[in-house]
């Protein structure tokens, strides 16, 4: 009887694929996404100080969101988050959203 391993439940005779290092999650809000979101709340001009500080809000308003958008996802018994389980999500925070079908 042959023990199941971490590999898979193939053959599992393959090369064992390198782990790539972790890259900081953060960085993949790039200086121009933020400068787009600033632009359509109004903002002319960005320090340039404020890129990492946005960053971080950015994270905590989403890890927020999305904690509460899996407590609705896993609640329904659902592997797949719906736009309606991060529109709850917000409404619980008292960011109200419209045009997704409330």
């Amino acid at each position: 009887s042959e023990q199941e391993t971490g590999k898979g439940k193939g053959k599992g005779f393959g090369k064992a694929k390198h782990r790539t290092k972790e890259k900081d999650v953060l960085t993949g809000i790039t200086k121009p996404a933020i400068r787009r979101l600033a632009r359509r709340g109004g903002v002319k001009r960005i320090s340039s100080t404020i890129y990492p500080q946005t960053r971080e809000v950015l994270k905590a308003f989403l890890d927020v969101v999305i904690r509460d958008s899996l407590i609705y996802t896993d609640h329904a018994q659902r592997k797949t988050v719906t736009s309606q389980d991060v529109v709850y999500a917000l409404k619980r925070q008292g960011k109200t959203m419209y045009g997704f079908g409330i």
